[in-house]
């Protein structure tokens, strides 16, 4: 089934619903925060969100209430940071008590794939030496069948809808995606469904770097055209990164009275770069 060609707001309201299990992938780059703003705007609720890596904007959605559960690997605001409005959430229940799936990266990645492929579980060789999976009952460990060393296993990711930003993609609703790129093919692989912002939308694909990752039309629910969708992080080719907005996020993030006038701001304001 070819991809639909649809605004921001009608790709958000059509895909998701209260309750729903979201990942939103994007290392450091293309991280679509667009998506994450709209999301806010809409208000939905109860979601548990999935993400290698919570940054700044899972900070966002969590204290606007939008969040009941996380699963995560490694949560802050890297290189400037903790997350508040994330660790009220954990500390003090506000806006709302918030559950915690904690994990390791590689953790998160064979989750990925294991959701992807349509397997239940993804089983690999980790956490060595550490004391997670005596907090964590959803990782297991497990010996070898055939030779009787430790393995771990942890539940594949499936997530009800995969959001990520990329570069480009075709008329025909193909996406491509190149730099610096993390799990994103294995996020919208693992999804029911999956929307995807992008820079441009071209009439051909024409990749232009040798590691990058095309996404045909099939695996895709929706495109939407979104130039600076994943502002303040970058977009390899199109900008940068602005240091700026994720030094200033500590500030706002830590007072709640300067959070919730970021809140009324983006919540009175439609998708601007």
């Amino acid at each position: 089934m070819q991809a639909k060609i649809q605004t921001l707001q009608e790709a958000i309201a059509t895909h998701l619903f209260d309750g729903a299990t979201v990942a939103m992938e994007g290392f450091t780059h293309l991280i679509p925060f667009a998506a994450g703003h709209e999301i806010i705007r809409q208000g939905f609720k109860n979601l548990e969100l999935v993400r290698m890596t919570p940054d700044m904007i899972y900070d966002q959605l969590i204290g606007a209430g939008c969040v009941r559960k996380l699963r995560f690997s490694w949560g802050g605001n890297p290189g400037v940071g903790s997350l508040y409005r994330l660790r009220e959430a954990i500390e003090k229940g506000y806006p709302q008590p918030l559950e915690v799936d904690e994990h390791s990266h590689a953790a998160m990645a064979a989750a990925y794939a294991a959701g992807a492929s349509g397997m239940p579980c993804a089983i690999f060789k980790g956490y060595y030496g550490a004391d997670l999976e005596k907090v964590n009952p959803s990782i297991k460990t497990l010996a070898c069948p055939f030779t009787g060393e430790r393995l771990v296993a942890v539940p594949a990711i499936r997530p009800d809808v995969t959001i990520i930003h990329a570069q480009k993609a075709s008329k025909k609703g193909d996406v491509s995606l190149e730099g610096i790129v993390g799990v994103q093919k294995e996020a919208v692989l693992a999804a029911k469904a999956a929307i995807v912002t992008v820079e441009e939308i071209v009439d051909e694909l024409q990749p232009s770097s040798p590691n990058a990752v095309i996404l045909p039309s099939w695996t895709v629910s929706a495109v939407v055209h979104v130039p600076g969708g994943a502002k303040p992080s970058y977009a390899h080719g199109y900008y940068s990164r602005d240091n700026k907005a994720y030094m200033d996020w500590e500030a706002i993030s830590k007072d709640r009275e300067k959070f919730n006038q970021w809140l009324q701001e983006l919540k009175s304001t439609d998708y601007a770069v």
